[in-house]
Parts: C-alpha cells; structure tokens; sequence
C-alpha cells in the first residue's frame, strides 16, 4: 500500500510540541462522538494521553498529507503513526500501523459512495 501521511495539529492546547520528538510513535484513535467533529481523530501517548488531533481543514492540513476525513476509511479505529516532520504549527506523521485490508476498505467506500473510476475528460 502506498504510504500515508497525516499533519496533528492542535498541540497547543495540550503539551506544546514537547512530546513530539522524529521517530517517536504515536497512537491515533477515532472519536467519533466529538461534538466538535465526527469525523475526528485524537493522537494520544500513553504516558499523557491526549496530545493533539489529526487536521480536517483546509486550511490546517499540511500539502501532501490527508485529512481525518481522508483517511479514516482506510484504518482502524485505532492505528499507529511515526514523526517524520514537526513545525511550530503542524507535525506531519506516517501512519505504520492500522491499515485496514483492501477488502474492508473497498467495503466502506462501497458503503459511503466512494468510487475509484475515474472519467477521462477532454
């Protein structure tokens, strides 16, 4: 599968960017019960807990990289990312863990409309 990339923002309302450190890894989960977002994803540590949520704005999500809505029909609740990159206002991670089977994935865009075929325009 082609790697995945996600940008974590909001860390200033939690710990700053102390605990981001490149090649740490972090476990992200799916909350869908936000108030704020359905579509959110905390990254947590074990040791703190909560550290900061996965972009799902425009204007928040780093080129290159995919939204919580972009990549929540490809992994499990739970799933694991590495550090690659960390900014004053963005850390940019790797999912590495999590993936759901093509079979499942092919299901929930089944299921939410997605389609892979693409219209040649001319």
């Amino acid at each position: 599968m082609k790697e995945k990339y996600i940008t974590i923002v909001g860390f200033n309302h939690y710990y700053g960017v102390t605990p981001f450190k490149i090649g740490k890894k972090i476990k992200c989960v799916k909350e869908p019960n936000n108030p704020y977002d359905g579509e959110a994803i905390k990254a947590t540590m074990k040791q703190i807990g909560t550290i900061g949520y996965v972009a799902n704005s425009p204007y928040t999500v780093a080129t290159g990289t995919k939204s919580a809505g972009g990549i929540a029909h490809k992994v499990k609740k739970k799933f694991t990312v590495e550090v690659m990159f960390i900014t004053r206002s963005k850390v940019i991670c790797k999912v590495i863990d999590g993936f759901k089977e093509k079979k499942e994935v092919e299901l929930v865009e089944k299921e939410a409309g997605i389609s892979r075929e693409c219209e040649v325009v001319k």
